[in-house]
């Protein structure tokens, strides 16, 4: 059981992981490296798993992970008793470390944490992951919650929608007048398949699967790659390339003219999900009450809480 675990052992596993290498950590927890190598050999002992990979950072295994996650929330447990007992001495705010996907940041999550009461004082740590793989940073124990697009809870964690972020497929006047307007019998798949396409990064197949649900075809491998939210409205807005913008991006732009819309009656909508640890905790209570609040007003058809 976990609540047998040493917590010495288990700290000393977290800092291992935290800083990459045994040696790192023994400095940092001012130990001997061999007395590091000792705690986690006798972890993996008491648990009969491999909890580390001895790589170069060091990495957790898949059961290294469940002993970090739980290692990163009893250390919050234990910061939120130390101030409820009004004993903190440090004088720092909490720490609440997040990812979240680049649309969200860049439109309507920022807003919601101006909502957080400014006491307790918190301090954010924002890791930004695309909302398909925000999970994964829960799941290896290095973030307390995630604005994700699954719908399934990572172990311990519980799961409540949010809403749903819609996209809208635009391109500049000048990018239609040369790729789409002089077609006008062909269809807009076809189209849109041999015209130059925007994508944030390699892993984004929102354009491919835009054009897929048109015509089953797929979107074309020339490709410009703009890794920020900002940047890739942008872009697109020069005439670089079409692609799916967030709404409350496009519809300034599109309101100057700077954007036309390609397909109106064809948005697409992408469900975010809220997770999070199932802690009891007071910091991270706050932050959810305030991204939940500022979602139902901002996303559409907010869903329901699951664990």
């Amino acid at each position: 059981m976990m609540a047998d675990l040493p917590l010495d052992q288990v700290r000393t596993l977290l800092a291992v992981v935290d800083e990459g290498t045994f040696d790192a950590a023994a400095t940092a927890l001012h130990l001997t490296p061999s007395a590091v190598s000792q705690r986690v050999k006798a972890l993996e002992q008491r648990t009969g798993r491999v909890l580390l990979v001895r790589s170069k950072p060091v990495r957790a295994t898949e059961s290294g992970e469940v002993v970090v996650r739980f290692g990163r929330q009893l250390a919050r447990l234990e910061r939120d008793a130390w101030a409820g007992l009004g004993l903190s001495t440090q004088g720092e705010p909490t720490r609440v470390s997040i990812a979240v996907n680049a649309d969200s940041l860049a439109t309507w999550f920022l807003p919601a944490l101006t909502r957080v009461p400014d006491e307790p004082p918190l301090r954010f740590e924002l890791h930004r992951e695309d909302e398909e793989h925000t999970a994964t940073l829960l799941r290896e124990g290095l973030v307390m919650a995630a604005v994700t697009s699954s719908p399934d809870a990572v172990a311990g964690c519980s799961v409540r929608g949010l809403g749903r972020i819609r996209y809208l497929a635009a391109a500049s006047p000048a990018f239609a007048a040369r790729y789409l307007d002089p077609y006008p019998d062909r269809p807009l798949g076809e189209l849109l398949a041999a015209a130059p396409a925007v994508n944030f990064d390699r892993r984004d197949s929102y354009q491919d699967r835009f054009v897929r649900d048109l015509d089953g075809g797929g979107a074309s491998v020339a490709c410009h790659y703009i890794p920020t939210s900002e940047g890739f409205a942008d872009a697109i807005a020069l005439g670089l390339g079409w692609g799916l913008v967030p709404e409350a991006q496009a519809e300034p732009l599109l309101a100057a003219g700077r954007l036309l819309p390609l397909a109106p009656d064809r948005p697409m909508d992408v469900p975010l999900y809220w997770q999070q640890w199932k802690l009891d905790s007071p910091a991270l209570a706050a932050v959810t009450e305030a991204v939940t609040a500022t979602a139902a007003r901002t996303l559409r058809r907010a869903g329901a809480a699951r664990d």
